[in-house]
């Protein structure tokens, strides 16, 4: 019988030797959000701040003030370059003070969630995993806890495989599992998880979040963003029974409809009695229910994401935020003021599956106005890319209303669009649609 405890102990070291065996020209996968592991960034950092390593390439999805404090200080830019699948407010002051210096400080990679695992594995080749996992098992296996995500995947196929074990991570069922012989080495840190914060909501939020509670079906299959407007979905939802999840984010908002009984999973048509997710950003609460409670299970996002498995999932209804609704029916959920600001994640994995489920529903989101109400939200065309193409878009959402794309012509998509906007700024987009021909 093989001894776990024993592999255990001839691996464990300090988070300094650790990052000692990520060698100049690696290829890091950082886990996603919760998972990053603070000891192992803030070691790997301290070694590029005292150039005993370079050239290494770091990969990853939503950074965290943990990976922003360490390893992607703008000053080590030159030896660690932060490869972003996914921007947030840490890339886009990287990217803006690099343009105040004259040199690129943070690179992206534009590329859909559920395409990752096999993009880090097979078109990059990562040779490195630095991730934050649960307590070890009697039977040798790590937890990856809030992050299966592309971690898992990772996790198979690296050189270096270099876990921080947590004990506040919650131990998760699924497919989710590291094994202690996979492991090149594991340090031990002890600390609270990063808790996502609450988004304020405004009262459009609560009117889109009533009109999408009407959308739903007792019985639906349900996945949420993250954000004000997801939140207020979920709170509209508590009058309503025997919701499922399947979701690519596990949110507070959803927990709370498991907890309080709207979620029970038992309608499902695929993994009827489980809650599926690939990643998870909450709070305390949300980690605390997570541990070792059979009603969640946790899958990479090669599975979870793809649009065939959504759809297999009945009654299917995916609700995901936007940034522009063009006059065609595409939306842009990722570029701002010229430059990227977030990535597509996985919306379009959602659309497309919501979209082909038996009797679901893909519903794209946004408030009809920004700047405090001085730009229309909904435009002649996208400032930015497609991140949803038109042939794709199914239900639309303002506070103004809801509208439903599927079958209509492009003269009727405009009118119906147009109908979302606010009241000010529906004559211009009547003008500009007549001058593109659309009307």
């Amino acid at each position: 019988m093989t001894d776990f405890a024993a592999l255990y102990a001839e691996r464990l070291t300090t988070p300094q030797a650790a990052a000692a065996l990520i060698p100049s020209g690696a290829k890091v996968a950082m886990a996603l959000g919760v998972g990053q592991p603070p000891a192992l960034l803030k070691a790997l950092a301290d070694r590029a701040e005292a150039r005993q390593v370079g050239d290494v390439n770091l990969y990853y999805l939503l950074s965290t003030a943990i990976a922003g404090e360490t390893v992607m200080r703008f000053e080590l830019t030159d030896r660690i370059r932060p490869h972003s699948l996914f921007h947030g407010a840490i890339e886009r002051k990287l990217e803006a003070r690099g343009i105040e210096e004259g040199r690129r400080a943070v690179w992206f990679v534009p590329t859909g969630f559920q395409q990752t695992p096999r993009v880090l594995t097979r078109e990059i080749g990562v040779d490195t995993l630095l991730a934050t996992v649960s307590s070890m098992d009697a039977e040798g296996y790590f937890s990856l806890g809030t992050n299966t995500d592309y971690a898992l995947a990772v996790s198979k196929s690296a050189e270096r495989v270099i876990l921080e074990v947590n004990p506040h991570m919650p131990r998760v069922f699924g497919d989710c599992r590291v094994h202690v012989s996979q492991v090149a080495a594991l340090v031990e840190h002890s600390a609270p998880l990063l808790e996502a914060g609450k988004a304020p909501q405004q009262p459009q939020d609560l009117a889109i979040g009533a009109l999408i509670a009407g959308m739903v079906e007792d019985g639906s299959t349900l996945q949420m963003g993250i954000g004000a407007l997801p939140d207020a979905v979920c709170a509209a939802l508590h009058d309503h029974r025997d919701l499922g999840i399947h979701t690519e984010m596990l949110t507070p908002g959803l927990v709370e409809l498991m907890k309080a009984g709207v979620v029970t999973n038992a309608r499902k048509t695929l993994h009827p009695g489980k809650t599926v997710f690939t990643f998870s950003m909450g709070n305390r609460s949300t980690y605390e229910f997570l541990h070792e409670n059979p009603a969640f299970e946790a899958r990479p996002v090669d599975y979870v994401n793809d649009p065939a498995v959504i759809a297999r999932n009945a009654k299917m209804i995916s609700v995901n935020a936007t940034l522009q609704i063009d006059l065609f029916g595409a939306c842009c959920s990722e570029y701002l003021n010229g430059r990227q600001y977030t990535a597509s994640g996985g919306q379009l994995d959602f659309v497309r599956g919501a979209a082909a489920s038996e009797g679901g529903k893909s519903i794209i989101a946004c408030h009809s106005t920004a700047a405090k109400g001085t730009a229309s939200r909904i435009v002649a065309r996208l400032d930015g890319p497609a991140t949803t193409p038109r042939n794709d878009i199914h239900y639309v959402v303002t506070e103004h209303g809801a509208v439903n794309l599927k079958g209509l012509t492009d003269d009727a998509r405009a009118r119906a669009l147009i109908s979302l906007a606010a009241p000010e700024f529906r004559e211009g987009l009547e003008r500009e649609a007549k001058a593109m021909g659309l009307l």
